[in-house]
């Protein structure tokens, strides 16, 4: 391991999603320019143009999100800033992974609710039931407003990462594309992040479709590890000791 005290994934439920979903492509930007554990202000991110045209107010919402989302996960975001050749469907996921990793209401959501819709053979979802989950988890806690713009919100983070294939009601539920790069990635990454599951068995994989015989097949056919599998006994046989050398085989210059 590269650190001696593991980051945790958040277990408390806030707010900030309300004003930022997904937004992949500004995480993308945030990554090739904010260099892990150095500092840099909103303010200078709107002087030198990272995020396009966004006004200043906009840049510090992203700020305030990104910040939870990949700089509380300093070895995963030194991967991110020296990843430069990382695929669309690959980047989705990446920023999927890390918002269920700061954001427990979204975890749930993608993680063990949507499953269980598709589980239960109800392959689609509209924003009425979606409202109505949320209110379950804070019973009193949100107005009827609020509960509807999370509603929202988490239906569009959803979309954006490919677990719902419209915007519209009635909105089919999907599993997407999973490349190899972005399934090593996350098993790296949760290696070195103290999650609720196992690494076989948690709302991160889940959200995807990935479970079961499904997900050994995939995790036996990753030249990254040497995984075995016998009834209970799991060997992932790490050819990497962290998150950092594994971008580091793949020839990303990560830094020191």
């Amino acid at each position: 391991m590269t650190t001696a005290v593991l980051p945790l994934a958040c277990e408390t439920v806030h707010t900030r999603l309300l004003k930022c979903a997904l937004e992949v492509e500004d995480a993308r930007a945030y990554w090739a320019h904010a260099a892990p554990r150095t500092v840099v202000t909103a303010e200078r991110a709107f002087r030198e143009y990272w995020f396009g045209e966004r006004s200043l107010a906009r840049i510090r919402v992203l700020f305030s999100n990104f910040r939870a989302r990949f700089d509380a996960f300093p070895e995963a975001h030194a991967v991110l800033h020296a990843w430069g050749d990382m695929t669309p469907d690959t980047r989705a996921l990446v920023c999927h992974w890390h918002l269920q990793l700061s954001d427990p209401l979204y975890r749930t959501f993608t993680g063990d609710w949507l499953v269980e819709r598709r589980n239960a053979l109800r392959a689609e979802v509209t924003l009425q039931p979606v409202v109505a989950w949320v209110g379950d988890q804070g019973p009193g806690r949100w107005t009827m407003r609020t509960r509807i713009q999370f509603a929202s919100k988490l239906l569009s983070a959803a979309h954006a990462a490919g677990l719902v294939t419209t915007t519209r009601d009635p909105r089919p539920l999907a599993y997407p594309r999973v490349p190899d790069d972005a399934l090593a990635y996350l098993v790296h990454l949760l290696r070195e992040v103290r999650h609720e599951g196992t690494l076989v068995d948690n709302p991160y994989l889940r959200s995807v479709g990935l479970q079961g015989t499904a997900l050994d097949d995939r995790l036996r056919a990753l030249p990254d590890l040497g995984y075995r599998r016998q009834s209970e006994l799991i060997d992932f046989g790490w050819r990497h000791r962290s998150l950092r050398d594994w971008a580091r085989a793949r020839g990303m210059g990560v830094a020191t």
